[in-house]
């Protein structure tokens, strides 16, 4: 089972990301982006299911964030935009068949890629 995560990078304030994660060898069928900004926990941005579509946001990235799926590609996307500092962290994919109320808890979560780092700067 593998999960690699790219797109991260250095943006400007109100800038623009597309983040990818290629998964292989999965049996879980919810996908989810999590962040982690140095000293602080890991946080839920987004999920989505890969089967059915279903798609859950956390309050902070609602109206920025979309995440989205290529089943063909085996690839889930996190398209970012008006990117604020407080986005700044290391951004990391995983896998989960947890229930749907509970895919924004990150212990729920198998399998991680290593991560991407997303830097917004002024």
């Amino acid at each position: 089972v593998q999960l690699q995560a790219s797109g991260g990078g250095l943006v400007q304030i109100g800038g623009f990301l597309r983040l990818s994660c290629v998964t292989s060898g999965l049996s879980g069928d919810t996908i989810g982006w999590f962040l982690q900004a140095p000293g602080k926990e890991r946080e839920f941005v987004a999920a989505i299911r890969r089967s059915g579509g279903n798609i859950k946001y956390a309050d902070s990235v609602k109206g920025r964030f979309t995440i989205s799926k290529d089943n063909s590609k085996s690839t889930v996307y996190l398209q970012m935009k008006l990117l604020k500092p407080e986005d700044t962290a290391l951004y990391y994919c995983a896998s989960t068949r947890t229930i749907w109320s509970l895919v924004s808890d990150p212990s729920k979560y198998n399998y991680w890629g290593q991560g991407t780092q997303v830097t917004v700067s002024s």
